[in-house]
């Protein structure tokens, strides 16, 4: 299992320029140099706007916080997204244009490469002492948004992100927490 605190997170702008992403995580893609497998990132949604194009990607945006977003796609459907916790799956290559249903917002994103893997993303909240286990995955990602978190007895920086192939997680959430879980099987 791999940590990453938030001073190994890339703050970068987004594809189409509308605004700035983090970085969390990034696995280069096996066969294409200039491409990603596996990214997962975190935005900061100041205005509606479109969306970048990610062509053979597959989109999982799941809300943070905030009031949440309406995303119109350029096959006719509406995808809403007004609570925290709810993911919304879309191919990245997809016109999407975002309307905001109140303020700013923030929002979790994992991309995938289709012909490398296909993944879930989830958020989990644990009343304080919860245990949160993960079993084994080709790729398992753990955002640990909010709260005091524990892994084998060891306290966890606050929002970090835990990384591990073919292994399973456990932690214990000290005084509540929220954590995002991406969950990954590789194709090949």
């Amino acid at each position: 299992m791999r940590l990453y605190t938030q001073d190994a997170f890339r703050p970068m702008p987004w594809a189409n320029g509308g605004g700035q992403t983090c970085e969390l995580f990034r696995l280069p893609h096996p066969r294409r140099q200039d491409a990603f497998a596996a990214r997962l990132s975190i935005a900061d949604v100041a205005r509606g706007g479109p969306f970048s194009h990610f062509p053979g990607v597959d989109r999982l945006l799941g809300l943070l916080e905030g009031e949440g977003m309406e995303l119109r796609l350029d096959d006719g459907r509406l995808l809403r997204l007004a609570q925290a916790g709810q993911v919304a799956a879309f191919p990245g290559e997809a016109g999407v244009d975002c309307r905001l249903l109140g303020g700013p917002l923030r929002d979790c994103n994992l991309m995938l490469a289709r012909d490398w893997g296909r993944g879930e993303l989830e958020r989990l909240q644990l009343p304080a002492g919860g245990v949160l286990r993960a079993p084994a995955a080709d790729l398992t990602l753990l955002y640990l948004q909010q709260g005091e978190w524990h892994c084998d007895g060891s306290a966890l920086p606050p929002g970090c992100l835990l990384a591990a192939e073919d292994e399973a997680m456990e932690l214990r959430a000290s005084g509540g927490g929220v954590a995002w879980l991406a969950r990954v099987s590789r194709l090949d």
